[in-house]
């Protein structure tokens, strides 16, 4: 996500100053290297000690850090230190002094000497937003190439309902991550992804299911992410979730479970990668209590459970880009190329039982992509992690 990375974010005075404590932990959460710098008024709204801890570094607010020992806190290496100087939430004041240049306070210091890219966020009342100097100051900072996050409208500290709230964290964060993100086809397209197996009741204990993971459709949900998509992931009860903050997670049980979400959120979709494992059958009748032993054998009757990724196929739309998988034993190619054409597949990933490393239960697969024009392109056997990369790079190249 955002490891690697450094972000520098300064804190001016404005009550939405207790909002950066959510903002630090935004950027902790995705991987980042977090400092504050805060000009004295900010310390009026929120404690340096709790955006400190927060940070995992101490925070800077004065020039001098000592001064018995002469100590100073050097805006200069904090300039050079970050990849990104975030100030969030901007006040009016500190707006006018970037503007103008009086650098009378560590913020400001440090924000002429930043050689990396400078965001703002302001955050103040209405009749202030709407003031004729601020509108000039934040177009003078704009023409300087620095990036402000638009405040939002709604209630005010004063009470006033309208535009000077400071943009939320999450968003900031989001904007930030998308910044650093690499260029992508995917980058902010909608993509549904299914993963895991699904259980299928025979009675509250005993199901029929199989041996998938669900790697696989957590290692493409977040490989798209990583691209800058936004990711709704359907998994089944399978060994493997993911915690990444930009993959929305739907945990379902059974195929009919999975059908529901799916037809919720396909139409709203770009592109569907159903990886996951779905039961074909499941019993007619599932009991209400655990099925005692009594006989040396028992019949259960099986129903065939819906095709999901046959549902999807026949609601695609022109603008729509749908890959399946396919699993197989034997005559790999030519099923694989009939259930392309059957459910309707601009791509379909195949993988053999028939080859070692590959399948249920292994950090690796070895897989092969087909395409409607009888394009075959096959990968040697690889990590799952990787062979994500390859699946979505083949899908980049049709979708330019």
């Amino acid at each position: 996500m955002l490891s690697g990375k450094k972000i520098l974010i300064g804190v001016s005075g404005s009550i939405a100053a207790y909002k950066s404590a959510y903002l630090v932990r935004e950027f902790i959460r995705l991987g980042a290297e977090v400092k504050v710098v805060m000009t004295d008024a900010a310390t009026s709204f929120i404690a340096p000690l709790t955006l400190g801890t927060l940070a995992k570094n101490p925070v800077s607010i004065d020039f001098v850090k000592d001064s018995k020992s002469g100590e100073w806190e050097n805006h200069v290496e904090l300039g050079l230190w970050a990849d990104l100087f975030l100030i969030a939430p901007l006040s009016a004041n500190s707006l006018s002094k970037m503007v103008s240049g009086n650098s009378d306070n560590l913020l400001i210091a440090t924000y002429l000497s930043a050689k990396c890219p400078v965001w703002v966020a302001p955050a103040m009342d209405l009749d202030m937003f709407k003031h004729f100097s601020t509108g000039e100051n934040l177009q003078k900072l704009k023409e300087k190439g620095v990036h402000v996050l638009e405040p939002r409208e709604g209630e005010l500290a004063s009470g006033l309902e309208g535009k000077g709230r400071m943009e939320e964290p999450p968003e900031i964060a989001r904007a930030v991550y998308e910044y650093f993100t690499p260029n992508s086809i995917l980058k902010g397209k909608k993509v549904l992804i299914t993963g895991g197996p699904t259980y299928e009741a025979i009675d509250p204990v005993r199901f029929i299911g199989n041996h998938s993971s669900g790697l696989t459709g957590v290692l493409l949900a977040e490989a798209c992410a990583e691209r800058g998509a936004e990711v709704v992931l359907v998994s089944g009860p399978g060994s493997h979730k993911t915690k990444h903050p930009y993959v929305t997670t739907y945990s379902i049980t059974s195929a009919n479970d999975m059908l529901e979400v799916v037809q919720d959120h396909w139409n709203k979709c770009d592109l569907g990668i159903f990886s996951a494992a779905v039961a074909d059958y499941r019993p007619a009748e599932a009991a209400d209590q655990k099925i005692k032993k009594k006989e040396d054998d028992m019949l259960i009757r099986l129903v065939k459970n819906p095709d999901i990724l046959a549902w999807a196929g026949s609601q695609k739309k022109d603008d729509q880009y749908l890959v399946g998988f396919a699993l197989e034993t034997e005559n790999e190619e030519e099923h694989a190329r009939q259930k392309l054409e059957r459910k309707n597949l601009d791509l379909l990933v195949l993988n053999s039982l028939n080859d070692s490393g590959a399948g249920f239960g292994h950090s690796t697969n070895k897989i092969t992509l087909i395409r409607p024009n009888n394009n075959l392109t096959k990968f040697e056997l690889k990590e799952k992690s990787e062979m994500a990369k390859d699946i979505l790079n083949a899908i980049e190249n049709d979708l330019k």
